[in-house]
């Protein structure tokens, strides 16, 4: 009997040290990822470093590539919500029809950080991680002028869809003025090298006068110093946002790149998952986090790293 007795207290014993082990095991999140276009090195960078935070904590992240098409990235994030993400990364590839996905998002209780361009129906997302862009393309402007203080002909290659790079074009145009400068010529590059390379070929033809090139992102710059440096115009000047690693080496080389409105994709990334899982944790958080920009030009580039991100 004694013995019986003893084999049915281990029993328990087993039984109840399983029980704790499920109490405590950790279910492991999924976290959905979207941007405008996954081939943008920025994105690409801070992609690849949300998928590193989430993974230490064992979870994982599940990326879409809209590759720029505002209705396909609706599409993906109703796919996102059928597979019961906990929550999602979202940078809008038009900041006003996004707004379908979101009421969706809100309907499924899936939290949004929203990150990089702030989407317009902003009370629709748990929280905003993003640069200061204004501020990015302001002192683009700032250096502008320095540079060519009688003013003169310039070309702006935005893209008017996000609010992000709204702001950077506001910024730029906020710093230049009443200091000489007419906008010739203002296409939108929709952020793309491709775009850019093409509009600056029609640029130079019809406006051979312009003296600056205005990107609104560094793939947009690169696109126009591609066009330049094609038709032996290096005499043109070139700003773009970002300080990616491409255009910070070609500022070194003290050309006619003349500077970026720098901004940090891996802090903005560290900045959305730490805001992510306090959501999830219920956890007091702050609904926006700013993200500070920054000059590098000819005269501080030494002390950048050419070769990676800050």
């Amino acid at each position: 009997m004694r013995r019986i007795m003893t084999i049915f207290l281990l029993a328990l014993l087993v039984v109840g040290v399983s029980f704790v082990g499920c109490k405590h095991e950790k279910k492991a999140k999924t976290f959905g990822f979207t941007c405008n276009n996954i081939n943008n090195p920025f994105f690409a960078i801070l992609e690849q470093t949300i998928r590193e935070e989430v993974e230490k904590n064992g979870d994982r992240l599940i990326t879409v590539d809209s590759a720029l098409d505002s209705d396909k990235q609706i599409s993906q994030i109703e796919e996102l919500i059928s597979r019961k993400i906990d929550a999602i990364f979202l940078h809008p590839i038009d900041s006003e029809t996004i707004r379908s996905a979101l009421v969706s998002l809100n309907q499924a209780k899936i939290p949004v950080i929203n990150f990089g361009s702030e989407v317009r129906d902003i009370d629709l997302a748990a929280a905003f991680v993003g640069s200061d862009n204004r501020n990015a393309g302001y002192i683009c402007g700032v250096d502008l002028v320095k540079r060519l203080p009688n003013g003169g002909p310039i070309a702006v290659l935005d893209a008017p869809t996000r609010l992000s790079t709204r702001e950077r074009i506001d910024g730029f145009n906020e710093a230049i003025g009443g200091k000489g400068f007419t906008i010739v010529f203002l296409r939108d590059s929709r952020g793309d090298f491709s775009t850019a390379l093409r509009y600056t070929e029609e640029m130079l033809k019809s406006n051979p006068e312009v003296l600056a090139i205005m990107g609104v992102n560094d793939p947009t710059a690169l696109g126009a110093f591609a066009a330049c440096n094609a038709a032996n115009r290096a005499d043109i000047l070139i700003y773009g946002i970002d300080g990616s690693p491409g255009t910070k080496a070609l500022i070194a080389e003290g050309g006619q790149f003349v500077g970026t409105g720098a901004q940090s994709p891996i802090t903005i990334a560290k900045e959305s998952v730490v805001v992510a899982y306090k959501i999830l944790n219920k956890e007091p958080y702050e609904k926006k986090v700013p993200v500070r920009t920054f000059m590098i030009n000819q005269e501080n580039i030494a002390e950048y790293d050419t070769d990676g991100w800050q």
